[in-house]
């Protein structure tokens, strides 16, 4: 599972670590990450993540 980087920020969404603060838990693949998930820094959506 590959890691995720918000193309505005830079915030990184790592599949090992998930994101508990937004209800994703840790082994959570990006492919699975619910479609209305924003960035937890700068509220862009899904669609501005990039792989890294």
């Amino acid at each position: 599972m590959g890691k995720y980087v918000c193309d505005v920020c830079g915030w990184v969404y790592d599949p090992e670590a998930g994101c508990p603060e937004a209800g994703i838990a840790p082994g959570t693949a990006w492919e699975d990450v619910p479609e209305d998930f924003v960035c937890p820094l700068c509220g862009v959506d899904k669609s501005n993540f990039s792989a890294e």
